[in-house]
């Protein structure tokens, strides 16, 4: 397990498959990112925006982060924690699946442990399955489960 990794070449990826890839660092997800997020995608359910009635109707007690602001970091993850020198670009190709197993409350961390779960050779570059789970710091049971299929292309497919 590490916080970042590179990966030189293709066979060292592919020695990796299986294996846990990297941990990110710890995220916090409070009130102004919860916030901004549902400006930007026009989803202000008070059980996201509202405090003070998310404080007394929610069975949380609390806000809590938008499912998908929490799969929406898998993006930042990857940029942040994996190199592969040896590609141009890279593309989020999709998920198979996604599961939200636990809300995030306001003012808690989040990180995700990824498992290169799959590789395989594609037209001008690779597609790699990660098994992510998104966990939530102090809790056992994490925020998301989810199956990320990313797509790196080599420079001379650009």
């Amino acid at each position: 397990m590490s916080n970042h990794c590179t990966f030189n070449n293709i066979e060292e990826l592919r020695q990796a498959v299986g294996q846990e890839a990297f941990v990110t660092d710890w995220v916090l997800i409070d009130q102004k990112r919860i916030d901004l997020f549902a400006q930007a995608t026009d989803d202000p359910q008070w059980i996201h925006v509202d405090p003070v009635r998310a404080a007394k109707e929610s069975p949380f007690g609390c806000t809590i982060a938008h499912g998908f602001l929490t799969l929406s970091l898998l993006g930042r993850f990857y940029d942040q924690h994996m190199a592969l020198p040896f590609c141009k670009m890279g593309i989020n190709y999709g998920l198979n699946r996604v599961r939200f197993t636990n809300p995030v409350k306001v003012d808690r961390q989040v990180r995700g442990r990824f498992v290169l779960a799959k590789l395989e050779d594609i037209a001008g570059g690779l597609q790699m399955t990660f098994s992510v789970t998104i966990e939530i710091q102090g809790e056992e049971r994490p925020a998301c489960v989810a199956e990320s299929v990313v797509r790196q292309y080599f420079e001379a497919a650009v």
